[in-house]
């Protein structure tokens, strides 16, 4: 991929994608003035305001018709709405248009489950958020516990700080390992969280299935459409543990 051409990567936004995995990633692939060789857009069905999570309006800068054979593509995820965004044929459609041409497909977090609902990530290896995992197989993805994973043009990422490392990796595909290492310092890139780095066994199925549960008339609204994607999401509740509520964040 690396020839050092500018490439346009069309960002897809919809009602509450999580504006740190759009920020995130895209400030990285933009290189905030640093040269990248990437130029990002938002799309959506219109140029108009969405709301993205957590509360803060977007406009996307171009609709799914201005944008019809970008270089790239890359879907933010936004936790429980991106479930939602699953039933959104006019979205779908356009994922799976685009993919058929791009030479990059990717995902931040959830996003990987739109891809999957448009049918692109069956049978390849991808991740997400960790707590979409079950939802991510059931959709015919092999899981892949890893902070970005790379199947041919498909490269996903797992929560908001995997779109980070998955963009850094895009750019020194691009530019070269020493651009993407320019950026890494501009942006100041040196992850020291305060309480130290993730204990995997600190995840809380439990939990997240709590927070599914209070959302579903939310999905299943949205995939009444499409009884395909409603049973492997329900396939994958199934399979979680359930107990008392417990509040969790957006995911």
């Amino acid at each position: 991929m690396k020839d050092r051409r500018r490439r346009d990567i069309a960002v897809v936004v919809y009602p509450g994608v999580s504006g740190l995995e759009l920020v995130g990633t895209t400030s990285v692939l933009n290189g905030l003035g640093l040269k990248t060789g990437f130029r990002t857009t938002t799309v959506a069905h219109a140029r108009q305001a969405v709301t993205a999570y957590p509360h803060v309006r977007l406009v996307p800068e171009a609709s799914f018709d201005a944008a019809p054979r970008p270089f790239g593509i890359v879907v933010p995820g936004g936790g429980v709405d991106a479930i939602a965004a699953m039933g959104d044929a006019g979205l779908l459609n356009y994922v799976s248009s685009v993919a058929r041409r791009a030479s990059l497909v990717s995902a931040v977090g959830t996003g990987s489950l739109i891809l999957a609902a448009a049918g692109l990530l069956r049978g390849r290896r991808a991740t997400t958020h960790w707590a979409y995992r079950r939802i991510l197989e059931n959709l015919g993805a092999t899981y892949v516990d890893q902070r970005w994973v790379e199947d041919g043009p498909f490269v996903t990422s797992g929560g908001s700080a995997g779109g980070i490392d998955m963009a850094l990796h895009l750019v020194a595909k691009n530019m070269g390992e020493a651009a993407a290492r320019h950026v890494q310092l501009w942006v100041e890139y040196d992850p020291q969280p305060p309480f130290g780095g993730i204990d995997p066994t600190d995840r809380d199925e439990t939990a997240f299935a709590a927070l599914l549960a209070r959302r579903r008339p939310d999905w299943q609204a949205a995939l009444k459409e499409r009884p395909d994607l409603l049973a492997a999401l329900q396939g994958a509740v199934d399979g979680m543990p359930q107990t008392a509520d417990k509040r969790v964040t957006h995911g």
